[in-house]
């Protein structure tokens, strides 16, 4: 076996922050008493945040809809050949995660959170095949999930992500098609060796498709887009300074990082570049292969919209640079004999949660730190919210929404009034109220740590928290604060007050 350098340094930095972060999992018999979380969705931020919360002393049940096969979400169904796009450093989803490639492909990555999922003891703590369909409250306010016989909670983590069912639109003669059509996620057992691919759509499922037709050694393959989407170079290093944008949004500044993606990424494809979307407004296409691809013939981009099925292609409306969707253009048919639906996903519905929560303005994504329901802040929808972002899914973002949900459940001081949570969301749409988007319809990884930084600082009860909020160490001090806090409480006969009580 050749020796990395590189992958042996990264494989010591991983084990030093396992040991120095991650929380002792519970013996099998051990009872953990600080209060008990809900947790829908068994995916990879299901199961991150129920590992966070066990080794935290919170007892969770996680509710998955699926058989265990569908343990670790997305991850379980997409395709053998689908691989993580951003570098591993920034998808690790838990402390304790080791990975052995700078790219893991899918086996590797169910295999991380299969492995996680059972060093923390949550066998025993998941309810498969039982589909989530209502949160409501019983008189104590404490959470009952579809029904009183699964017991009674503290708090709820929605972790249903944002990809669910795939999305398959019927386009025009798609019956008259002669040739095969599959959904980007449905190409395990398929091949495109000396086929001519057609991929419609040009946004993440595309990338999937694309590794695709590169395993399985495709003719050609035209990708048939019909939105602008920025492209961004598979490098970690560049993906990283991307997402220090702390505005979150377009600035004066942002034609520099824009004209350097032009001049060093797209080069002679600088026309592929969107003419007038900016970089900071959507989530961009991680992938270097596609422009090898276009440069060694073995490839087209195509910017248009497609217009119908053809017995042998797709008939499509070429679109110059900076022509809006269904503007004029030049329409031909491109032949194929394989089409690849990238055409995404459903987002999971979240209307199991209380209908109060989507109570206009402050319905979400406009909810405290984009996750807590002003009037729930007991509620936690972790990573099923977001609608555009740089950064990534998958990283310790999950641990700190898991702890500062925990933070709320347990130190009344600490917890957000409704109207402060309000008062935040206004804020942030005021700040960003010149952007392009609407405020929480992009952000970038910087902005986020921004907002917890904010979250932390603004109010001095909760500094005693802030390395267990950031780093998931030293729990135990902050709660020696509060039980003292309690008991002057308890002597003033202020008492405590419940944690839905904003």
């Amino acid at each position: 076996m050749d020796f990395h350098p590189v992958l042996y340094i990264y494989s010591w930095v991983q084990w030093i922050l396992h040991k120095l972060l991650s929380a002792t999992p519970p013996p099998p018999d051990a009872v953990l008493s600080h209060g008990r979380i809900a947790i829908v969705g068994a995916g990879l931020t299901g199961v991150s945040a129920a590992a966070h919360c066990v080794g935290h002393g919170f007892d969770v049940t996680l509710f998955e809809a699926g058989g265990e096969q569908c343990l670790g979400g997305i991850w379980s169904r997409v395709n053998n050949t689908s691989g993580l796009q951003i570098h591993s450093i920034m998808y690790r989803f838990h402390p304790s995660v080791q990975w052995t490639a700078t790219y893991p492909d899918r086996q590797q990555i169910v295999s991380q959170i299969t492995q996680l999922w059972r060093r923390y003891g949550l066998r025993e703590r998941t309810k498969f095949n039982t589909r989530v369909t209502s949160v409501t409250q019983d008189k104590q306010g404490r959470w009952i999930i579809n029904d009183p016989s699964n017991g009674r909670y503290d708090g709820v983590i929605a972790a249903v992500g944002s990809c669910g069912d795939p999305k398959i639109p019927h386009i025009p003669g798609q019956e008259a098609f002669k040739g095969e059509i599959y959904h980007s996620s449905n190409l395990d057992g398929k091949t495109a060796a000396a086929k001519k691919v057609l991929v419609v759509g040009g946004g993440a499922s595309a990338v999937e498709a694309l590794e695709f037709v590169t395993h399985t050694n495709a003719l050609s393959t035209s990708v048939l887009a019909r939105s602008e989407k920025w492209i961004i170079p598979r490098n970690a290093i560049v993906d990283m300074i991307l997402a220090l944008n702390i505005f979150g949004q377009e600035t004066v500044f942002s034609w520099i990082p824009e004209s350097l993606l032009r001049i060093f990424f797209y080069r002679d494809l600088a026309d592929l570049a969107p003419g007038s979307e900016g970089l900071f407004t959507g989530t961009p296409m991680v992938n270097s292969d596609i422009f090898r691809k276009i440069r060694n013939k073995k490839a087209r981009w195509l910017r248009g919209d497609i217009l119908a099925f053809t017995e042998d292609g797709i008939l499509f409306n070429h679109r110059a640079k900076g022509v809006p969707k269904n503007g004029p253009g030049r329409e031909e048919e491109i032949k194929g004999d394989m089409v690849i639906m990238a055409t995404g996903f459903q987002r999971p519905s979240l209307s199991f949660l209380p209908p109060e929560v989507f109570t206009a303005p402050y319905a979400p994504p406009k909810w405290y730190l984009q996750v807590f329901p002003p009037n729930h802040v007991s509620i936690c929808a972790n990573n099923c919210t977001y609608v555009n972002a740089i950064g990534t899914v998958g990283n310790f973002h999950i641990g700190i929404y898991t702890r500062l949900l925990l933070m709320f459940l347990v130190d009344p001081l600490a917890r957000p009034k409704e109207s402060g949570m309000k008062k935040w969301i206004d804020v942030t749409q005021f700040l960003k109220s010149r952007a392009p988007t609407s405020a929480f319809d992009f952000f970038t990884y910087s902005e986020l740590l921004y907002w917890y930084f904010t979250c932390i600082v603004i109010n001095p009860f909760r500094w005693k928290w802030a390395l267990f909020v950031f780093f998931g160490v030293g729990s135990a001090l902050p709660l020696g604060v509060v039980t003292r806090e309690d008991r002057v409480r308890n002597a003033l006969g202020w008492g405590r007050k419940g944690t839905n009580n904003q």
